[in-house]
């Protein structure tokens, strides 16, 4: 389960009709400004750098944001990204979400030592744990635990910590399927 703060919109218009009474006009233009920037930035620490001082984001040491990766829009302070983490290309990760009668916000919080794939989406509210890999295209719709891999829509857990741990001292490729 996605942990996520809900608010109820009371009125006939969609909660996204709403935007500017949940956040304000300016931080949004800002964060779209900055993130378009920083998604073609091709240097990490200033990329890095830019999303720490003019979005607040915690984003630990050595971490690799990929060309054309997403933050929220939105509420980019509510992400975390632990040290020596890599979020693949065109990956997008959101710390909100606007429903028809609600919209939804949550922090995502990234673990040490993690790998995403290309082309992922995280949604607002979850957790991956240190060390944990997220397969290209993977949506990943609840928790990640620490040191699993896991991929696809929905997401699936591939192997387990205790599973990819025999693998690595077997020093048999995470990509090979055994039979």
């Amino acid at each position: 389960m996605r942990k996520t703060e809900r608010y109820r919109i009371r009125e006939e218009a969609n909660a996204l009709w709403h935007v500017y009474d949940t956040v304000s006009f300016f931080k949004v233009m800002k964060c779209f400004i900055v993130i378009q920037i920083g998604r073609v930035t091709p240097v990490m620490r200033w990329k890095n750098w830019l999303y720490r001082t003019f979005l607040k984001m915690d984003i630990g040491d050595r971490v690799s944001l990929a060309l054309m990766v997403m933050p929220d829009s939105m509420f980019p302070e509510r992400i975390t990204i632990g040290d020596n983490s890599i979020v693949g290309f065109n990956t997008t990760i959101l710390a909100h979400e606007y429903l028809v009668d609600e919209y939804r916000l949550g922090d995502v919080i990234i673990g040490k030592n993690v790998m995403i794939g290309a082309n992922s989406t995280i949604l607002p509210g979850v957790t991956i744990g240190d060390g944990a890999i997220v397969s290209a295209m993977t949506l990943v719709h609840k928790d990640v635990p620490a040191g699993s891999m896991v991929g696809g829509n929905p997401m699936q857990i591939i192997f387990t910590k205790e599973e990819m741990d025999a693998r690595k001292a077997a020093d048999v490729p995470v990509w090979v399927k055994e039979k």
